[in-house]
């Protein structure tokens, strides 16, 4: 099919940029994000403070709009979002 592929990858990423760039994360979305602030590479953690595992809608939500990205797959849970800060979320949640 013409039109699909890496093109259309580049306009979903340029979308998730521009919103991201509109757009503010809600309370929980921020605490997330700001967690990774002080991590190595920006990884973001798995489980809240409260050691209950974080949301999968928030972190696809943080995904979709270029805050988050993955960062590996976890062999022994393949079903968790193993993800990192980007740049446009380390800015959104004041981390330049």
């Amino acid at each position: 099919m013409a039109g699909t592929g890496k093109s259309a990858d580049r306009k979903t990423g340029k979308a998730a940029a521009k919103a991201s760039a509109t757009e503010q994360p809600t309370a929980a979305q921020r605490a997330w994000l700001t967690r990774g602030l002080d991590q190595p590479g920006g990884k973001l953690p798995l489980f809240d403070l409260n050691g209950q595992r974080v949301s999968t809608r928030m972190v696809r939500t943080c995904l979709d709009k270029g805050w988050a990205e993955p960062w590996f797959e976890n062999p022994l849970k393949p079903d968790w979002l193993v993800c990192k800060l980007t740049v446009a979320g380390r800015r959104v949640v004041g981390g330049d």
